[in-house]
């Protein structure tokens, strides 16, 4: 996946146009300059090609003020790590001094930049004033409405002549993208080291060592698998390097790219909230995944110390009990066999289908056997479950009225098809339509 940034002075409309090209308002929009002072992250499709969308903070080149310097570091940042930059100006002000400096600090970046004059709100000819904006030498300015939507197809089509061929595109079909994520320290890259059988990753005590994904083509037995190893992912509060807030954003989008996510857990440590919260990005993205507890060699153990571990986990992952674990080390490669056949299965099973027959039986059955809810002297009454997609399994099931199917009767649903059909290791969508929609 590819990353585009929105880069420009204050209060031009960035964060508008952001939220128009990814469909939901996610960034803050006000007049006040000075709004979005972070990087907001949102993934935007276009084409049938999706890409990651980077909101900055408004860059003022000559400013001294604290808080504008340090916006201008982290749209600095996003410049550096983007594959394009869209440069946001304002027709209304014309070009400013500002403007000028910004355009020469992306000449300099020798990244592709797409010139996106905004607040052209008026329909039909394109402003004349727009032409001013040939002397920051960009290239052919593209007029925008980032509040009413006109020429943001126009920009996305410029973005897409400047967009590098993305990578996953020429990857092998065959081959099983496995994303290593966890926390700092956890062992990722001593994993990928121990798989691939080389140094591959730099290995070190110190937490943040690893900055970006890094790839790793191996092969066992007969099967490819590209190793993603990514930045340790800790809590936002605790990241304050502008470069590791960057490796954080390059580990999520190693998420969405992967087939199979394996969560480190540092048995020495055991679980923490952030082991919670990665794990649920990847729940929340519809990954398939296994929990891996990294230096099992090094906690001192009895007769039941891996069946306690086990329980405790079931507790602390209740909200992805799908999930299972295998207990590893990655230095002395303990497992590591039984970690391969779990991603394998668990792989199998979030690409798995099942037929409307077999799932309209079993909606038989569990209605049977437990009766829909009632509210009012309505009852809920479902008629059929078909599944439309898989990566993960997605099912919709067909009802009388959607505000009677309550969340606790759709987990017994879900629970239902778990047992009839496993699809371990996998999250599982249901979905609730009344005919007709």
């Amino acid at each position: 996946m590819r990353l585009v940034a929105i880069v420009g002075r204050p209060n031009v409309g960035k964060s508008t146009l952001f939220n128009k090209i990814i469909g939901r308002r996610m960034s803050i929009v006000d007049d006040t300059p000075g709004v979005t002072r972070d990087r907001i992250y949102g993934k935007g499709e276009w084409i049938n090609r999706e890409f990651m969308l980077v909101d900055t903070g408004g860059i003022e080149p000559e400013s001294k003020d604290v808080i504008l310097s340090q916006m201008r570091e982290q749209a600095q940042l996003a410049i550096d790590s983007a594959d394009v930059i869209i440069f946001v100006a304002d027709i209304k002000t014309g070009v400013t001094a500002s403007d000028q400096s910004v355009a020469q600090m992306l000449q300099k970046s020798g990244k592709p930049v797409v010139l996106c004059v905004n607040k052209c709100d008026a329909l039909g000819q394109t402003p004349p004033e727009i032409y001013e904006f040939y002397n920051l030498g960009l290239g052919d300015p593209i007029a925008v409405s980032s509040v009413h939507g006109h020429g943001t197809g126009d920009l996305l089509d410029a973005v897409f002549e400047h967009m590098p061929e993305d990578n996953d595109e020429r990857i092998d079909e065959n081959i099983v993208k496995v994303a290593i994520i966890g926390k700092p320290n956890a062992g990722k890259s001593s994993l990928v080291n121990k798989i691939a059988g080389e140094n591959r990753v730099i290995v070190s005590d110190k937490a943040g060592t690893t900055r970006d994904a890094v790839d790793t083509e191996v092969m066992r037995g007969e099967n490819k698998y590209l190793l993603i190893d990514t930045a340790g992912i800790r809590r936002k509060s605790k990241v304050n390097d502008n470069v590791e807030k960057y490796s954080v954003l390059r580990a999520y989008m190693a998420v969405d790219r992967a087939d199979v996510c394996v969560i480190m857990i540092d048995a020495s440590e055991g679980f923490t909230e952030q082991d919670s919260k990665i794990a649920g990005y990847a729940h929340e993205q519809g990954k398939a995944s296994v929990i891996a507890v990294n230096k099992w060699d090094a906690v001192e153990k009895d007769g039941k110390t891996m069946q306690d571990f086990t329980k405790k986990l079931e507790v602390d992952f209740s909200f992805m009990s799908y999930a299972p674990f295998v207990f590893i080390s990655a230095k002395t490669g303990q497992r590591i066999d039984k970690l391969f056949q779990l991603i394998d299965y668990t792989v199998e099973q979030n690409a798995r289908r099942i037929s409307t027959g077999r799932l309209n039986e079993l909606l038989s059955y569990a209605t049977a056997r437990v009766q829909p809810p009632s509210d009012k002297g309505k009852r809920l009454k479902l008629y059929y479950m078909t599944q439309p997609s898989v990566k993960p399994p997605t099912f919709v099931c067909f009802c009388n009225n959607k505000d009677l199917f309550h969340f606790s009767y759709q987990r017994y649903i879900e629970n239902q098809i778990r047992d009839a059909f496993g699809l371990d290791g996998t999250p599982i969508r249901l979905i609730a339509r009344e005919r007709g929609e």
